[in-house]
């Protein structure tokens, strides 16, 4: 049943006045040109939704930031048909083993491995595996992707303002809801009116900013600058295996970490007081000296690289930090990325949360525009990833206490859990657990609320490789066929991945909706998730 008319999903652009003004009218309008920025552009757009991103950068910055992607997170993109150029662009094999270790210099002769418990990443309960690449390799990948799917990707273009005309009331029938974000760009050059916001616009956020939206949890730790640099430190390293190296000199607090497979482009970081020295202060010779000495290599040569095409920009400035947003959104605009939430790098969970914040909007933005849904089911976006967050922020400073001291955070449950085995408990899922404990991958067994199990089927496929545009009814007999076909959704075999009898009802971001033993109560369900709100 479709709930109130379709609103547009494709946009226009047409000049307003004399003196050039233009309006965009899209149904989605993303701010912030980034992983997450990009991946919420590509996930909309292979639903039929069009959009725009607005990024204020020239282009894409060169520092690498996020290392990996987790399985969870490859799982998304093998749906979206982006794992070959993901592994294509990766820095090691499928066999890499993400090895960080602490020491005084990257010369000394033995590194300490972090106090953490050996973790599986869920690889095993999964078709793929964790996914070498760097950020900013990603995001070209995106950025084309993007393009290729007709997305109007515009760099350098600032967001200036946006205000809502009418607060959106999840509780109201779409057939009276025609309101919408309105947004200025570099001044007022440009306007858009759009459906929808979405806030990908990082740490800072001046959009979660305006709406005036707080921060819960420690706030920022410190502040770090960043450089790519040239440097051969292969006699430091002396053939050992180094992911991330967490060192004490220059001081406590600084990494550097492998930007190719030859030894000689690396990342170097360090902590920096922000009221007593500016980045500028850090000249090419400046870091070059702190390079030597995190190295231990006092006479090597090196060599910082410009980090934004275009620019002479050589080292960044960035904190870090913890913080998540008391809310994800507020009216029609979303908070996704490190706009919704941030923590320390240690874990690599930062990334993967926000793409996969991106992939739980996605989907239910498309039901909406398209009229399938009410708006209220955008609601279960800050009820499902806001308490996924607050878990994995708390794993993320675990894990921070273990490798860069002192080592008295949260206890570390399984990464696997916190990568793989979150579960939400929402309106949008019928019959979830109370009790939402991340859980191991292996243990995934079809319960409402969890990433849908996977089976291999062989020749390099699995049952999860169904899911990512609509729901999909999994289980065997005619009758389930039936009750799928009967509502316009697909339907596949379980390959043994359902209980005889029963079946699943998978959204489109592979999580269980439903499960149940009747093929008349799938279209209750179905119906519920969409409508009752």
């Amino acid at each position: 049943m479709t709930i109130r008319r379709e609103r547009p999903t494709d946009q226009s652009e047409h000049p307003t006045d004399q003196s050039g003004r233009t309006t965009i009218q899209t149904p989605v309008l993303i701010v912030g040109g980034g992983v997450t920025g990009l991946s919420s552009a590509v996930f909309l757009a292979e639903h039929g939704v069009a959009c725009t991103v607005v990024e204020r950068h020239p282009d894409l910055l060169i520092h690498p930031r996020a290392r990996g992607l987790t399985p969870r997170t490859m799982e998304i993109y093998r749906q979206s048909g982006l794992e070959p150029a993901i592994r294509a662009a990766a820095f090691a094999g499928d066999d890499f083993v993400w090895a960080p270790v602490k020491a005084e210099t990257l010369n000394d002769e033995v590194y300490e491995e972090p106090d953490e418990p050996f973790e599986g990443d869920g690889s095993a309960a999964s078709p793929t595996s964790f996914g070498p690449i760097d950020q900013d390799k990603l995001e070209i990948l995106l950025r084309d992707r993007a393009r290729e799917l007709g997305v109007d990707v515009r760099f350098g273009t600032e967001l200036t303002s946006f205000e809502q005309d009418l607060e959106q009331d999840l509780e109201q029938d779409l057939e009276q809801d025609e309101g919408g974000v309105t947004a200025q760009l570099d001044g007022g050059e440009t306007t858009v009116r759009a459906d929808y916001l979405i806030a990908a616009d990082g740490f800072h956020s001046p959009i979660r900013t305006a709406l005036g939206i707080e921060l819960d949890g420690p706030g920022t730790l410190f502040h770090t600058i960043t450089a790519i640099v040239d440097a051969d430190l292969t006699p430091a390293v002396r053939g050992r295996s180094v992911g991330t190296a967490y060192l004490e000199r220059p001081q406590p607090f600084t990494i550097i970490m492998a930007h190719d497979t030859d030894g000689k482009r690396w990342v170097f970081g360090t902590g920096y007081d922000p009221s007593r020295e500016s980045v500028e202060d850090f000249t090419d010779e400046r870091v070059a000296g702190m390079v030597r000495a995190a190295a231990g290599l006092p006479e090597v040569a090196v060599t910082l690289r410009p980090q934004v095409p275009g620019t002479a920009l050589k080292v960044l400035g960035f904190p870090i930090g913890a913080h998540i947003a008391r809310r994800y959104s507020q009216g029609r605009v979303f908070l996704v990325g490190d706009a919704a939430h941030a923590w320390p790098p240690t874990g690599g969970l930062g990334a993967n949360a926000g793409i996969q914040d991106a992939h739980n909007l996605a989907w239910k933005l498309a039901e909406v525009l398209a009229g399938r849904a009410r708006p209220g089911l955008l609601a279960t976006y800050d009820t499902e990833r806001r308490p996924t967050g607050a878990v994995t922020l708390q794993q993320a400073m675990a894990r921070f206490g273990a490798r860069m001291g002192p080592g008295d955070g949260p206890e570390i449950i399984d990464y696997g859990a916190v990568s793989m085995g979150y579960r939400y408990d929402s309106a949008a899922v019928i019959g979830a657990d109370e009790d939402t404990t991340p859980m191991l991958p292996a243990d995934l067994d079809g319960r409402p609320g969890s990433r849908a199990p996977h089976a291999d089927l062989g020749g390099g496929r699995s049952t999860l490789d169904r899911y990512g545009r609509g729901f999909v009814v999994v289980g065997d007999g005619a009758g389930w066929e039936k009750a799928a076909l009967d509502l316009g959704i697909d339907s596949a075999p379980a390959h043994g991945t359902v209980p005889d009898g029963q079946a699943l009802l998978v959204r489109p971001d592979g999580f269980v909706a439903w499960r149940g033993s009747e093929p008349a109560a799938l279209a209750d369900a179905l119906h519920s998730i969409r409508t009752s709100f």
